[in-house]
């Protein structure tokens, strides 16, 4: 699936920051810049977040740190670097991108589910590895490990001036046996005081078992660890050995 040419990240990229309001990430970011310093060897300035979207955990972790944003959707990075004009945005691929930098701290919030098979999986890692300073931790963010998966339904969405989302979104699994699971959104895209349209979104994302995970990390040379978020979701700290 090429995450850039979904609908939500391309077409109807313009309606992201009333689908999804930068408030909404509030408390997810202020826990991602906890856990890094927590789990820091060093003071952390600069952050390298691949899979950046619309910016808004950006919006949140750019008065800690000096940041890189890389997302592969250059419809997204425009909403994104409306709202975050201060950062540095780049478009990239999370898979292949190389910066010949290193940055303190590299975090994946939910793009990284985008990866739906072990190669391209093992891929971000290694990007996430060769950007990441000596000392310096990562931060991978997935919905799911496989341990954890529940079919459910969520729905949400904002109103901005003169124009509204709502959303229903619909995640199941249709194939235990393979590393993806499906998400369907169906988006009721308002525009004025009654004009209404529908448009409908499958994305298909990755699904891999908690030890997949620790796994390639460690063989892309990290030291990593998996923690249980308040949100009741698994997620993975690494640490880059110096």
């Amino acid at each position: 699936m090429n995450a850039n040419r979904l609908k939500l990240y391309s077409d109807l990229a313009s309606w992201w920051p009333i689908f999804s309001h930068p408030e909404d990430y509030a408390e997810e970011a202020a826990y991602a810049r906890q856990t890094l310093i927590n789990h820091s060897q060093f003071p952390l300035r600069t952050l390298l977040e691949l899979g950046s979207g619309g910016g808004n955990n950006a919006s949140h972790l750019k008065a800690s740190f000096a940041m890189t944003l890389v997302d592969l959707s250059t419809e997204m990075l425009a909403v994104s670097r409306a709202l975050n004009p201060e950062c540095e945005h780049i478009q990239g691929d999370m898979r292949t991108i190389r910066l010949n930098r290193l940055f303190d701290t590299v975090f994946i919030h939910d793009a990284i589910m985008y990866m739906t098979t072990e190669t391209d999986l093992r891929k971000a890692f290694v990007t996430a590895y060769v950007h990441c300073r000596p000392g310096g931790v990562a931060l991978f963010d997935p919905d799911f490990v496989r341990e954890r998966f529940q079919p459910r339904t969520h729905h949400g969405g904002h109103d901005g001036e003169n124009r509204g989302v709502r959303y229903l979104e619909w995640i199941y699994d249709p194939d235990p046996a393979d590393t993806a699971y499906v998400t369907d959104f169906a988006y009721m895209l308002r525009e004025g005081k009654d004009t209404v349209h529908v448009e409908y979104d499958r994305h298909i994302c990755g699904l891999f078992s908690r030890n997949d995970w620790l796994r390639w990390l460690t063989e892309a040379g990290f030291q990593p660890e998996h923690l249980l978020d308040p949100w009741d979701r698994e997620i993975f700290v690494a640490i880059k050995p110096r």
